[in-house]
């Protein structure tokens, strides 16, 4: 059997010099620990290394980032000190799983190699360097601003969104900042380091390719192999559900094929559709043996006619999606639960994709682990972001032995269901001016459209391939054409008003978003500024975005009264995000199936932020977390306008027919019924029934002070036919009551005015504490309940009562 022994111990992290280059930035401080070297934690990084000495700040608070720019200019070296005893084994590798990111591994002073990509594994054999007794291992990362403006002088700069010199470098891209994220330009062993001791042959890879036909999962298993006698033939075994197989790789071969019919299966479905059963697949080799878990399920991308449908085991599935990116700015911080955590806020959202966005990493076997067992589909990104990126030497050749490691590596996984060649790079290219600029220049085309596709193709051809997003589909039509493909909506938030999203038609909207501040127990824990203010240093260092406030503020003035204080500004701001999103994720829903999913900008932060997020930097859930969960519902009444008048939109995502009977009225602002209209719902499976409202109902007598509402159920919709800076919203007049329940609070809110989006936010009172639901509308006399998680008992029931933890819009606009 082989023998595998991690390295993560007794390690040290020291900046050492390096070789002079012109953009050095400042010098690392001269702090003796610094270039003495202090303990370092394995897999891990700089940053993290030095935080946990006491020798930075934490550079999540307050400007702190900006005063470690030094970190990313820097050479480093890690070092440790290891014993080792001979095992007898044929062969021993030093396996680093991922090394951030250019490098140089020294065992004994011997040279073992180099890297340059933080986003595949290296595999060194330690022959002739190991010894029997103490070993000594340095790795010696170059500082990767100096690495990356070294290529860029030689290569020739490529436009992009930003100045930094992220194209250069096989690196996640997102570290040199972004308009939500900080830059610190990390360094360090960030994946497991350890030793590898085997004999005769190992396994490499394993690639199982599913396919479905005649009620049967045929699993064709490519393995590939290693030997250590390149002379020798190697039997490989497989086994999956009772049925097992077994083929001879010849000498000088290094791979085989194993298929595997598994009759009746029980299908893997994305959650909505279906269960998850996973299988376990066991393949042996010599004495090698590999495990993993994989689901029986086919997936098929449609694009007939402009179309971007995707179909998982023959049923068109709507993709009620997110955007994901790096959890944390120091990614080796997230580990199992917190992925565990964050995506189960997705799940209890209603979203049933996630797209690992292209500015970021492919993520660790944690994630894709958890979103095969939650039936959460994967739209992977290669990471090319925003940019273009050079074509020549080195990085051509990375970029292959990249995308082949990680195609490889992810296969396995049902919850993948699409590839995607980058973001937004094709729409640069032929729309934000680059073409000019490049004068000839390579920019990444041929990665796009040649090398990725060729890979996948030739590694894992049952699953799609995109070049882009957005891309319609040829690179003859505009790429982010609403008529075919996938489109990214970024003219509303950066231009208008978030109304406009339904003068979009898309066949995919797979980006689209609206910002909002973290919850206010984030933005203290994270900003020191007194008093807190929009627009006070620390808040304007946590918005990342160009003139991001002054679009906050002109998204706000169509809706609202210019608000007066902070926590009005915090509440409108915050409120206005999840209207924004409801309105256009309920008006894509609307449009199935000639639109078939929407993506929104952005499940989650990597830090405490002013951003597109539903959940905060601190895994706090904003009110556009509650917003989307009610928008993403499994059955959805939305009021659309359509022709002059108003519809509703039936929307039922479930594999049962929908029938019921919905009663729509206009009301006064009183709670008087004005007039009423009877519907009777007969919706299908998976589809939307659409149903005009009469004259009576959806015309207002007086748009300032009416309202329609449509109830069938549970299921409830609401129209307003003014924006609220011109309702009349009478003065909040309420009862609230608290009480102690098992975990918490339970607050009843019964209300004797019209409130227009009741919110709690008890974060105010105790950090820990979450609200089960935000943003309730209730007529006079209707009455809401509000379970407040918390542990603390010096909670103030009192103040749970009352501004600025209870809210709702008539506060702002009856004064």
């Amino acid at each position: 059997m082989g023998l595998r022994r991690a390295l993560h111990q007794s390690w040290t992290v020291r900046a050492v010099d390096g070789t002079p280059h012109p953009h050095a930035g400042p010098p690392a401080p001269a702090h003796p620990s610094v270039r003495a070297g202090v303990p370092a934690t394995v897999p891990g990084c700089v940053h993290t290394d030095l935080l946990a000495a006491g020798l930075i700040p934490d550079p999540y608070l307050d400007d702190n980032e900006t005063r470690l720019t030094w970190i990313g200019r820097t050479d480093w070296r890690y070092e440790t000190v290891f014993d080792w005893t001979p095992t007898g084994h044929e062969r021993t590798d030093l396996v680093c799983e991922g090394l951030d990111t250019v490098a140089v591994i020294e065992l004994n002073s011997h040279r073992l190699g180099e890297t340059a990509n933080m986003h595949r594994g290296y595999r060194f054999d330690v022959a002739g360097a190991l010894r029997s007794g103490e070993n000594r291992l340095s790795v010696t990362f170059t500082a990767p601003y100096a690495y990356a403006e070294r290529l860029r002088a030689e290569l020739g700069d490529r436009p992009g969104a930003y100045t930094e010199p992220y194209p250069f470098i096989r690196k996640m891209a997102c570290n040199f900042g972004w308009d939500w994220g900080p830059t610190l330009v990390t360094s360090g062993i960030w994946r497991p380091i350890g030793l590898h001791a085997w004999n005769g042959i190992r396994i490499a890879e394993v690639r199982p390719l599913v396919s479905l036909r005649d009620g049967t999962a045929r699993v064709a298993v490519h393995v590939r192999v290693e030997g250590a006698d390149p002379t020798a033939a190697a039997e490989v075994t497989a086994s999956l559900a009772g049925i097992s197989g077994r083929t001879v790789i010849p000498a000088g071969r290094p791979d085989g094929v194993i298929t595997l019919e598994v009759p009746d299966p029980a299908l893997w479905w994305p959650r909505g559709y279906g269960e998850q059963p996973l299988h376990e697949l066991v393949v042996t080799a010599g004495d090698e043996v590999w495990r993993g878990d994989i689901g029986l399920r086919e997936v098929r991308l449609r694009t007939e006619d402009g179309a971007f449908t995707l179909a998982v085991n023959g049923v068109d599935v709507f993709l009620r999606g997110v955007n994901w990116i790096p959890d944390d700015c120091f990614p080796t911080r997230v580990r199992r639960d917190r992925y565990a955590a964050r995506l189960a806020q997705a799940c209890e959202a209603g979203v049933n994709l996630v797209r690992v966005w292209g500015g970021g990493l492919y993520e660790s076997e944690d994630f894709y682990h958890l979103c095969d067992r939650l039936g959460l589909m994967v739209w992977q990104d290669f990471p090319f972001a925003c940019a273009a990126y050079p074509e020549e030497e080195p990085i051509r050749t990375e970029v292959e032995a990249e995308a082949r490691e990680q195609v490889a590596r992810l296969t396995p996984h049902p919850s993948l269901v699409l590839w995607c060649g980058n973001n937004e790079n094709l729409q640069g290219h032929a729309e934000w001016g680059w073409r000019e600029r490049l004068e000839g220049r390579s920019w990444g085309s041929g990665f796009y459209l040649e090398t990725l596709p060729r890979i996948v193709a030739e590694l894992d051809p049952t699953r799609p391939y995109w070049p882009g997003s957005p891309y319609s589909g040829s690179m003859d039509l505009p790429p982010n054409d609403p008529a075919h493909g996938t489109l990214h909506i970024w003219d509303v938030w950066n231009e208008r008003d978030y109304t406009a999203y339904r003068d979009y038609r898309p066949r995919l909207a797979a980006e689209f978003g609206f910002q909002a501040p973290a919850a206010y127990a984030t933005i203290r824990r994270a900003i020191g500024d007194d008093p807190l203010q929009p627009g006070s240093p620390g808040m304007l260092h946590h918005q990342k975005a160009v003139d991001g406030d002054l679009k906050l503020a002109a998204g706000l003035e169509p809706h609202f009264p210019a608000p007066e204080t902070f926590d009005d500004w915090h509440y409108l701001t915050q409120l206005n995000q999840a209207r924004a999103i409801r309105l256009g994720v309920e008006h894509f829903r609307s449009l199935w199936p000639h639109c078939a999913g929407s993506v929104v900008w952005q499940l989650n932060d990597c830090w405490p932020v002013t951003s597109w997020s539903a959940v905060d930097g601190d895994g706090r859930r904003k009110p556009l977390f509650h917003a989307l969960r009610s928008a993403y519902a499994d059955r959805l009444l939305t009021v659309q306008p359509r022709d002059g008048g108003l519809v509703l939109a039936a929307v039922n995502d479930t594999g049962r027919p929908w029938r019921a009977r919905a009663l729509a009225v206009r009301h006064a602002f009183d709670g008087s019924a004005l007039a009423t209209q009877t519907l009777d719902l007969d919706v299908p499976p998976r589809a939307v029934a659409t149903l005009e409202l009469d004259a009576p109902v959806a015309g207002a007598g007086d748009p300032a002070g009416e309202l329609i509402v449509v109830a069938a159920g549970e299921r409830r919709a609401l129209w307003f036919f003014a924006p609220d800076r011109d309702l009349s919203l009478p003065e909040p007049r309420f009862d609230a009551v608290t009480e102690r329940v098992p975990d918490g609070l339970l607050l009843t809110v019964t209300a004797h005015t019209l409130l227009r989006d009741l919110a709690v936010f008890p974060d105010r009172l105790d950090p820990a504490a979450e609200v089960d639901d935000q943003l309730v509308t209730l007529l006079p006399g209707e009455r809401a309940r509000f379970v407040i998680s918390t542990t603390d008992p010096r909670v103030d029931e009192r103040a749970l009562t009352r501004a600025p933890v209870l809210r709702c819009v008539n506060d702002v606009t009856a004064r």
